[in-house]
């Protein structure tokens, strides 16, 4: 198991990074938003907390920024029928903390606010994980404004990559925007339009 990487950050894209190892090996890591709002420039270094996923047709990297992050990955990656991209979906949507909290609240409301999530996948997440987060602490949310982050077109583009259409992806946007919503990070601005597009 590849449990962490370090190296140089040669690309950074909303979904995915590219990192150089010392050892002249450069591995292409899948992430949720929240860590492309927290890396470095590009050139930097960077260490990333990582699980691996192997499948018949191939293997697949998952990044994250601490080790928090990757065990709340891991514990969602064990409800049925939850693959990785809908885990990596859930942690973009909503964070790592707050599946957390979603999950020990049985709040479906919030679950259901992450694309491909409806009613009944939300209540099988709560069946199969809400009791089986006790060992998970959530630390407080950090106050103060978040990092720079992507634009209003890397906002469109993620929400695009979500599953919603670019018409739709547009209108929420602006509409996040236009109730202040968009504080500088991508991830707020993204958050904030989900919440337009789930009503």
């Amino acid at each position: 198991m590849i449990a962490q990487l370090s190296g140089t950050l040669l690309n950074k894209e909303l979904d995915r990074v590219d990192v150089m190892t010392p050892g002249g090996v450069a591995y292409e890591l899948s992430i949720p938003l929240g860590v492309y709002e927290s890396l470095p420039a590009v050139g930097s270094a960077v260490v990333l907390h990582t699980h691996l996923v192997v499948k018949e047709d191939g293997w697949q990297l998952f990044g994250f920024a601490n080790q928090f992050e990757r065990r709340v990955f891991q514990r969602v990656l064990n409800a049925k029928g939850v693959g990785p991209s809908l885990a990596l979906g859930l942690l973009s949507t909503l964070t790592a903390e707050r599946v957390v909290r979603a999950l020990r609240e049985k709040d479906i409301a919030t679950l259901q606010s992450v694309p491909r999530v409806g009613r009944k996948k939300a209540e099988q997440l709560i069946l199969d994980l809400a009791d089986k987060l006790n060992d998970l602490q959530v630390s407080p949310s950090p106050g103060g404004p978040r990092p720079e982050g992507a634009g209003v077109e890397d906002a469109v583009r993620a929400l695009v990559s979500l599953g919603y259409s670019t018409a739709d992806a547009e209108r929420a946007v602006r509409s996040a925007i236009d109730d202040g919503r968009h504080t500088g990070g991508a991830a707020e601005l993204i958050r904030g339009a989900l919440s337009k597009i789930r009503g």
